[in-house]
């Protein structure tokens, strides 16, 4: 199941899951440690979360659904003792959001117990499924992950080394695994490095995480990225690292800077808050709005953004919207009529100030643009003037399948109809869309190490047919 059963859509693209692991040299009260880095993970997926830890004989766990301080809390985390430990926060693009689906999965297998946590998105789950009912394995959920976690139970190879070596030449897609054995923790990211994942160093442990804010609420501090199509190997000797694949075309996910990752992220080098702000200001200078007297980004996502713009337009910047904090992401509501106060549930706007204005609303992205009517509505109703809606990314106009939830095009907004025609759904007095190209200058990484598929259409890794024609078919 994804965002699209859920009573109030998300008009975003959905979050790709949090990856945590440690492994530590000295002391074995590693729960509080995983706690918080998940924690700081916890933007990148709200339906579940678990922690798996092993002191080299016994393998204790805990997942649950939900957040992360609802699953876990002091009692619980007392019990979860050992020196090797891998953390796991999901969002589900692929599986049903079931504590069946939940993970880290564990399964015993002839190398001994082995745990794994993923985020990404397989494109060949359907063979591979296939591959494993042959020869009687029992799925116990639906998600991709298990399949990789199956693969790895049902090597033919007599070590665990070589075994993961001959399941990373079978699985296609962007993954990036924190595996962990009972002496052992690997890091190990797709040969494109789709999705971000990096290592850094406490005095006496090591750590893996998706982003470096987890690094930075634990203390430690932040080695390097895992480069593509690397396996990075956590043992009592220390670290050690190969590359099982090269030369494949670096496709990092360009929604990591626009709207996934934590702005206090640092990705491949780049500040993900200062190329936010960056994208207002190319955004300003793309579309300008001379005219206006407010610039407001839509909370949180779109404030970097909305700083940018204002700063390059020199039109004063301020809230027009408040949000409530105490609202996820996956908020559901019992009723018809509460789903239709979803945005004002989430969203109240600041009346005093916007009362007769006009403003600039920036907002980091649109996907099927339902939400941003019902800002614009709200605005309007508030007694906004004019309400010139910009937009810090280029539309969305294709499919992800590497983890991210954008729907079919036939729900994409920017697929189905023209830039005017989205201006006049949204009821706004002007729209527009930052660049292509000054997007790839907001980030400043080379435009070929980036998958821009969404926006683009370019796949870096081929979509088998079936499944392209799942996501890609108009109505």
């Amino acid at each position: 199941m994804s965002c699209n059963n859920c009573p109030n859509r998300c008009d975003k693209p959905e979050e790709a899951c949090g990856v945590f692991g440690i492994y530590s040299y000295e002391g074995d009260h590693l729960g509080k440690t995983v706690y918080y880095g998940l924690f700081a993970l916890q933007h990148r997926g709200q339906e579940s979360c678990g922690i798996v830890i092993t002191d080299g004989k016994i393998v204790n766990s805990h997942k649950g659904m939900g957040l992360v301080n609802v699953v876990f809390n002091e009692e619980i985390l007392k019990k979860l003792n050992g020196n090797i430990a891998v953390g796991h926060t999901r969002y589900s693009t692929t599986g049903g959001s079931i504590l069946a689906n939940a993970q880290p999965f564990i399964l015993e297998t002839k190398f001994g117990p082995i745990s794994l946590a993923h985020n990404g998105n397989l494109i060949n789950t359907a063979e591979l499924k296939h591959e494993l009912s042959d020869k009687g394995f029992q799925f116990q959920g639906t998600s991709d992950t298990e399949v990789i976690a199956g693969l790895l139970a049902n090597a033919e190879e007599d070590n665990f080394d070589d075994a993961l070596l001959s399941v990373l030449k079978k699985i296609q897609g962007a993954f990036a695994l924190v595996i962990m054995t009972r002496d052992k923790l690997y890091a190990v990211k797709d040969p494109h490095g789709i999705r971000p994942l990096c290592v850094g160093k406490l005095e006496n442990a090591y750590v893996f995480a998706s982003e470096t804010c987890a690094l930075d609420i634990v203390g430690a501090s932040f080695l390097r990225e895992i480069s593509n199509g690397e396996i990075v190997m956590i043992d009592k000797d220390g670290m050690q690292s190969k590359t099982y694949s090269r030369n494949k075309r670096s496709s990092l996910c360009i929604f990591e800077f626009i709207y996934f990752a934590r702005p206090d992220s640092i990705i491949n080098g780049r500040s993900v808050y200062e190329a936010r702000v960056n994208m207002g200001k190319y955004l300003a200078k793309e579309h300008p709005a001379q005219y206006s007297e407010l610039i407001s980004g839509v909370p949180d996502s779109g404030i970097p953004a909305a700083v940018g713009f204002a700063n390059e337009s020199r039109i004063p910047f301020g809230d027009a919207l408040i949000k409530n904090r105490y609202v996820g992401r996956t908020f559901i509501q019992p009723s018809q009529d509460m789903r239709d106060m979803g945005v004002k549930v989430k969203l109240n706007p600041l009346k005093e100030t916007i009362r007769n204005k006009k403003i600039v609303v920036i907002d980091d992205s649109i996907v099927r643009g339902t939400t941003s009517r019902q800002i614009v509505k709200i605005l309007k109703e508030s007694g906004t003037r004019e309400v010139h809606f910009r937009v810090s990314s280029p539309p969305i106009t294709h499919s992800c399948f590497y983890g991210i939830d954008t729907s079919s095009r036939a729900e994409l907004i920017a697929a189905n109809l023209s830039i005017d025609g989205i201006r006049k759904y949204l009821d706004v007095d002007s729209l527009g869309y930052l660049s292509l190209d000054s997007l790839v200058k907001s980030v400043n990484l080379p435009r070929n190490t980036l998958c821009l598929a969404c926006l683009s259409g370019e796949y870096p890794v081929e979509i088998p047919e079936k499944l392209e024609n799942l996501k890609l078919l108009f109505k």
